[in-house]
């Protein structure tokens, strides 16, 4: 992503996707962004999913919202326009709202249409250490911004049957946008939601998914299975501020030091 200076991991874009639903995908964006808030980065997460979950996770109602992501990539607002801070320090959204449903429709003909995030984000990138995108659970139009301004893609993967349902398919898309409009495109990395540690299959899962990909490729982070991660957007609140003892909040935490081990060179 140009702008980005990754000596210091500021305005590094992670995309976080998966081609299946419910997997944890806007639990991890937003509270992978608030734990990296904690640690004193300048974080801003992109909700490009049309269902707004990180929106209204953050305590934003999409339904007063006037300007968003919507009229970001069709050019009625800017991306600074649209911004707004959270309850939680540093850390800071760009929202959706349902009109996002139209916008594939609306780009599908247009020009360049791929790169109208990029386009929005290099001006504001380098205002933030991370921004992190939370993807819809398809590889439309949306997505495929998402990707061509992402520095990398976090995939959450739930630890249960056909964990890896989808997951091949986004590999091919992710090696398809590297080699057509990203280039610069690392490789993805995976990490394990919902696991529950008294369940056999569980552990089965996660041994595959780590024997499958490799260690590299896998966090060692695991994401656990929690009635406090579930409650917590329904509360407006990341799990860090609505049950920051928790072992949600613990794990994100966990996550976070992944990342900023892995992007900024230590722990």
């Amino acid at each position: 992503m140009s702008g980005a200076d990754e000596s210091t991991g500021r305005g590094h874009v992670i995309a976080v996707a998966n081609l299946n639903g419910g997997v944890g995908k806007t639990t991890t964006t937003v509270n992978l962004g608030a734990c990296l808030a904690d640690q004193g980065r300048r974080v801003l997460i992109i909700d490009l999913d049309p269902q707004a979950n990180a929106t209204s996770g953050l305590d934003l109602n999409p339904r007063e919202i006037e300007e968003s992501m919507y009229e970001v990539l069709t050019g009625g607002a800017s991306l600074e326009q649209i911004i707004e801070p959270t309850a939680v320090r540093n850390l800071f959204v760009a929202p959706a709202t349902l009109r996002l449903s139209r916008a594939e429709a609306r780009l599908i003909t247009e020009y360049g249409r791929e790169a109208r995030l990029r386009t929005a984000l290099e001006t504001v990138v380098g205002d933030y250490d991370y921004v992190l995108i939370d993807c819809p659970p398809s590889m439309g139009v949306l997505s495929i911004n998402a990707l061509t301004c992402a520095n990398e893609v976090l995939i959450p993967v739930q630890s249960e049957y056909f964990a890896l349902e989808g997951v091949g398919l986004l590999m091919d898309q992710l090696a398809d946008v590297k080699r057509d409009l990203n280039p610069t495109l690392a490789p993805p990395h995976i990490v394990l939601t919902m696991y529950d540690a008294r369940a056999n299959l569980a552990k089965t899962v996660v041994r595959d998914v780590r024997e499958f990909f490799g260690e590299q490729m896998v966090c060692r982070t695991v994401i656990p299975r929690s009635i406090k991660l579930s409650e917590s957007p329904q509360e407006g609140k990341p799990i860090t501020v609505y049950a920051p003892t928790s072992t949600g909040a613990t794990a994100y935490r966990s996550l976070a030091q992944e990342v900023l081990g892995r992007v900024e060179g230590h722990v």
